[in-house]
């Protein structure tokens, strides 16, 4: 089968999204199908091998000029605007930058709104060499923020479009009046014309089928995977044993994901400890939006005296995270919002980290699926503590959490499962 998956960069940082896409796209070869991962606004960044293609669509420069008035007709620096290298300089640059609320309402609308947007020649490049270059069977959008783009695909190609579901609720959620009203319409007309759409977890495809007005039986679960082999060759369950403890953290370091309420529960957690004995480990991602959350979070530690027990590790590539994930005892990212995915959750059980995790969105189907770790009271500092001291408590159920939540992963989900599940709703929209 031949499918164009269309994806998005994010800006030069490591995204889930990015990466989840990325991943298929890689099974979906392994498998035997031809693939095109056609990246958008910015070049895609993975910690794996990255099998996107070269051209960059939507550039992020283009775009923007397209939706301040400039270029909109004419292709004359194309070239220039979409170059590689200069996108990833705009996505670092747009890191540091201030969006204005409604620019960005505007932004969102406009590109929903597809061939009728401000957008629509690079829409219609994109639809160009879907035609003259890669002749898809099935194309596969990354999230509903691309849903614009179905009806001139649908229109030129006469094939089927599928999109992904992938928690740009978030994204949504957080635009201003007018812009998110009309957004949500936007949305929900859209997303009336695409023949199917893929979910994550049974959480995700319920809670998307019911806001957009999307019938539940054409929204199917594919399952985030992810190829564990490298990470389970390296992980080094740690006996159990009450030597020193390490807590860990693997996330972008925002307020989204609840880092301020782990530096709580660690707060609460570390009197009942020898100082050198338990540890904090934070790693991920930290934009300059949220630089002066962070230093808030550090500042607290410092005045509380834990400072030397609270380790800012900052982004770390593929083997720093395995590294780091190797390191701890226990692993948290107790997210405010309700996660959809969770790609961490699978990372660090499959290097034999049992998690703690709050009662919401994907996460009690990762333990359902998993036995790999506990659940608590969302957005409750002490409840996430007490979860925690019970496995730092428990050496015996901590290892067993572990090799559980290993086995897994390894057994349940692996990348060509993923692979199946995906080729089985495309066989469904076109009819084969």
């Amino acid at each position: 089968m031949n499918i164009a998956y269309i994806t998005a960069g994010a800006a030069g940082m490591y995204c889930g999204t990015c990466m989840q896409d990325n991943s298929l796209a890689t099974a979906l070869i392994e498998s035997g199908h031809e693939v095109s991962l056609l990246p958008t606004y910015t070049p895609t960044r993975t910690d794996e091998k990255n099998v996107a293609d070269e051209h960059i669509f939507f550039g992020a420069l283009n775009v923007y000029l397209q939706q301040k008035g400039f270029f909109r007709h004419s292709r004359f620096l194309d070239g220039l605007l979409d170059n590689r290298t200069l996108l990833r300089w705009v996505g670092k640059m747009a890191g540091k930058a201030s969006t204005d609320a409604a620019d960005l309402g505007a932004l969102t609308l406009s590109m929903l709104e597809g061939e009728k947007g401000h957008q629509a020649r690079e829409l219609d490049k994109l639809v160009d060499f879907l035609e003259e270059v890669v002749q898809p069977d099935v194309v596969h959008l990354s999230f509903t923020l691309f849903a614009g783009f179905a009806r001139r695909i649908q229109e030129r190609l006469k094939i089927p479009v599928v999109c992904a579901l992938q928690g740009e609720d978030l994204f949504f959620e957080d635009l201003v009046e007018p812009f998110k009203t009309q957004v949500e319409k936007e949305v929900r007309e859209r997303c009336a014309e695409i023949e199917a759409f893929t979910a994550p977890c049974v959480y995700y495809a319920d809670f998307m089928a019911e806001r957009y007005g999307i019938p539940r039986d054409r929204v199917h679960i594919t399952r985030l995977s992810i190829d564990s082999d490298e990470l389970i060759a390296s992980s080094k369950i740690k006996p159990p044993h009450e030597d020193s403890l390490v807590i860990g953290y693997l996330a972008r370091q925002c307020p989204e994901k609840g880092l301020h309420h782990l530096v709580e529960a660690f707060e609460l957690l570390a009197p009942k400890y020898p100082a050198d004995r338990l540890t904090l480990r934070i790693a991920g991602f930290l934009g300059p939006k949220d630089e002066a959350y962070v230093e808030k979070l550090k500042q607290r530690v410092r005045d509380r005296g834990l400072d030397a027990q609270v380790d800012w590790v900052g982004e770390v590539d593929r083997q720093g995270k395995i590294d780091f994930l190797n390191s701890l005892d226990v692993f948290s990212v107790p997210t405010v919002y309700h996660e959809p995915k969770g790609r961490f959750v699978p990372e660090a059980l499959a290097c034999g980290v049992p998690v703690v995790l709050p009662h919401h969105g994907a996460f009690p189907e990762w333990i359902e699926h998993t036995d790999g770790g506990l659940l608590f009271e969302p957005e409750s500092p002490s409840a996430l503590a007490e979860a925690l001291d019970q496995l730092l408590q428990q050496p015996k159920r901590r290892h067993a959490l572990a090799e559980a939540g290993q086995a897994a992963i390894r057994d349940h989900f692996h990348p060509a499962k993923m692979a199946q599940e995906t080729v089985s709703v495309y066989h469904q929209v076109i009819g084969t």
